[in-house]
């Protein structure tokens, strides 16, 4: 039996096989917390119930130690995750000694250098749980809508973000990049297929130490054939409330462990609130902030503005000198972009960057040679703006940036299994 099944083997006779999680012994009763990967269950080993050479086991288990457990499995709300197994039989498989990781504090430095280790605490099992059902989610939300999953290369010729941030490697005798981003390339596959996204890990080579930042994470990126900039917007939130739908309902046991209060996710309904680059620019000079027109937003910045709202908050019309080459002017507003930052609330900042496509081949490469960019290795990028060009738009969520915002979390280093930061490659 896993531990997560307890619910339906009540009162019956099963084989637990796990790892000691914590234990404490009471006079004639060892309590021994048992963790399996699904789940953790207290088991009660009792001397008057047991062989005397199982109750002699049971005293000299240590933390992680693996071992078998068979008993009778009985609800009791008292227990922890309300079921516990009355131990008949005890097998030890590997008596662990001198585990590094002990209940007691540990600094960040510490738990990082055992990151391999520090995955089996509760937290951390929870952290990561959540992410999961975030990723399934986030699948889930796109498989029913009709699009289609198509893999981004991770090696690329050229940059999509910014050369500022490439990490670059040796192919052969050319230069390649680790993947920034795999929006280009969905932009291809969309004239394909119509609506597509891609899911996987992308490589940003900024030299930054903020809680938000990882040199190698995961981003979902969808792209849609003749989907207008509304349109796009529409779609973010309804994806956002989906998969925070989702954590609300398949994740109660998760958050209880984190201790994330849930009110603030409950008030995640569409429709989000808007705020046009000019008005956002004006409200934090209000707030003592020191910013001009035509800057972009870190992160003290995002901060301040998303702690204006409860929900999720739009920032749109950017000028088109602080954002990416390919994004679609507004006619009406020459010097701003179809494009939207979303911003998290609690001061958690850009989760979502998106923006209608420009669609026009002249204007993609007077964009292009704006931004010095070399127009040799885009002329398959210039091709989708040859043969059948429409209207399209798209968006990135960052997985881990979500995550950090949904479980409260405060720094990105705990949402992802073995995070890769400035200083910091190993394990």
């Amino acid at each position: 039996m896993y531990i997560n099944e307890a619910k339906d083997n009540v009162n019956n006779y099963v084989e637990v096989k796990g790892w000691v999680y914590n234990m404490r012994e009471s006079g004639k009763v060892i309590f021994i917390l048992v963790r399996d990967g699904s789940g953790i269950m207290q088991s009660v080993v009792s001397k008057n119930d047991v062989d005397e050479k199982v109750f002699e086991d049971a005293k000299k288990l240590t933390q992680e130690s693996s071992i078998v457990v068979r008993g009778i499995v009985r609800e009791d709300k008292r227990a922890p995750f309300g079921y516990e197994l009355l131990v008949k039989e005890l097998e030890m498989l590997q008596l662990t000694e001198n585990y590094p990781i002990t209940p007691k504090e540990h600094g960040v430095g510490f738990l990082m250098e055992h990151r391999h280790l520090w995955l089996r605490s509760k937290r951390q099992w929870a952290i990561l749980r959540i992410r999961h059902r975030i990723e399934k989610s986030l699948r889930d939300f796109f498989d029913s809508r009709g699009f289609t999953l198509i893999d981004a290369p991770i090696l690329t010729p050229a940059a999509c973000e910014g050369t500022t941030t490439l990490f670059e490697t040796n192919y052969f005798d050319e230069k390649a990049y680790l993947s920034q981003s795999g929006q280009l390339y969905m932009e291809a596959a969309a004239m394909a297929f119509g609506k597509v996204y891609c899911f996987g890990p992308t490589f940003r080579a900024e030299k930054s130490k903020t809680r938000r930042h990882l040199m190698e994470f995961w981003m979902l990126e969808p792209e849609v054939a003749f989907l207008t900039f509304e349109e796009n917007l529409k779609l973010q939130e309804e994806m956002i409330y989906y998969v925070v739908q989702e954590v609300l309902k398949n994740c109660k046991i998760e958050l209880d462990i984190i201790e994330r209060d849930t009110k603030m996710l409950e008030k995640v309904v569409p429709p989000f609130p808007r705020i046009h680059y000019r008005d956002a620019i004006e409200l934090l000079n209000k707030k003592g902030v020191n910013i001009k027109y035509g800057d972009d937003f870190g992160g003290d910045e995002e901060t301040v503005l998303a702690n204006e709202f409860e929900k999720p908050v739009f920032v749109h019309h950017f000028p088109k000198e602080i954002k990416a080459f390919y994004m679609q002017p507004d006619p009406e507003d020459p010097g701003t972009v179809f494009a939207a930052d979303l911003l998290a609330p609690e001061g958690y900042g850009e989760i979502i960057g998106g923006s209608e496509r420009i669609h026009d081949y002249d204007l993609l490469l007077q964009r292009m040679k704006e931004n010095n960019l070399p127009i040799e290795n885009y002329q398959w990028y210039l091709d989708l703006r040859r043969y059948g060009s429409v209207p399209h738009s798209g968006f990135g969520i960052g997985l881990e940036r979500t995550l950090a915002w949904i479980a409260k979390l405060p720094h990105v280093r705990e949402t992802i299994p073995f995070p890769r930061l400035l200083e910091k490659i190993y394990p």
